[in-house]
């Protein structure tokens, strides 16, 4: 029975932490999956939490009895400038005091990075594991790591590879579905690339999303031509290319009983009733709670 988590990216600029968990319980979720905002982690920067808020939180938690299930951070600890990296790693320290304070069990991440220095990247990478593995480990916490356009690793097989070097039990991947057509390049099915992943697989970020690959890459048109960016959505189950049929018949096969957030994002106007339906289908595809 997997644990399903609403990433409530789309109502963040309309509701405080607080009030996530009461939309939370409202859509019939029991857990957040506490994504990047201003007053809590934004990106880069240092969490601007204080103890006021951390009660407040813990009531409105106390309140729905939704819990807040894990925290998705995104800090450049693989920032190939040292300084950078330093800054970045106090980031992580605070947030992991946070995660302990606020009970929440597991930490959903990105490698960051450099994807125009990805060799220095990933010497920065393992350097600031070294300095937060013991952090980790004292707080008892689980972390899932998930490839993503423009990091330093943005296949499959190489962040699974990665995260092995680290080999630390509490250390996964995290297969981002909406990210697919990166970690494949547009030429590998995702029954396949979970497979690669085996037991490392424990965390699943369930939208779905046209190939940008497709159509001799017209699909999308981004200017100038050869343009250093990246595109990707993150869209209702049904609204893109993902064959979901396979997908969800794989994991049956393999019987995944483990993390899948709900992480559809810019469709605010119907954000209550896409996260109902997301919940729905995977909860008759997976089961869950």
């Amino acid at each position: 029975m997997v644990k399903i988590l609403l990433d409530p990216s789309m109502y963040h600029p309309q509701l405080s932490v607080a009030g996530e968990l009461h939309k939370a319980r409202e859509l019939g979720f029991e857990h957040l999956e506490l994504s990047p905002r201003a007053d809590f982690h934004e990106w880069h920067h240092y969490p601007k939490v204080d103890r006021h808020q951390i009660a407040e939180v813990k009531q409105a938690m106390k309140d729905t009895g939704v819990s807040i299930g894990a925290f998705n951070p995104v800090f450049d600890w693989a920032a190939p400038e040292e300084q950078e990296r330093q800054a970045q790693v106090r980031n992580w320290k605070r947030l992991l005091e946070l995660a302990d304070a606020l009970e929440v069990p597991l930490i959903a991440t990105e490698f960051s990075g450099d994807p125009n220095r990805a060799l220095a990247s990933e010497h920065q990478f393992y350097r600031s594991m070294e300095e937060l593995v013991p952090v980790f480990e004292k707080y008892d916490l689980q972390c899932t790591i998930e490839a993503h356009p423009y990091d330093f690793v943005e296949e499959n097989d190489q962040a699974v590879q990665i995260i092995r070097g680290v080999d630390r039990d509490w250390l996964n991947y995290e297969f981002c579905f909406p990210h697919a057509y990166h970690l494949g390049r547009g030429a590998r099915d995702v029954r396949e690339m979970m497979d690669y992943a085996g037991d490392r697989l424990q965390h699943l970020h369930v939208a779905d999303v046209f190939d940008h690959t497709a159509n001799v890459g017209n699909r999308y048109i981004m200017n100038p031509p050869g343009v250093d960016a990246r595109i990707h959505q993150h869209n209702e189950i049904g609204n893109g290319e993902i064959d979901w049929d396979d997908a969800f018949s794989y994991l049956r096969e393999r019987e995944y009983d483990g993390t899948v957030t709900v992480c559809v994002f810019g469709w605010e106007e119907e954000a209550d009733a896409i996260n109902v339906r997301m919940r729905e289908r995977i909860l008759a595809e997976l089961g869950g709670r």
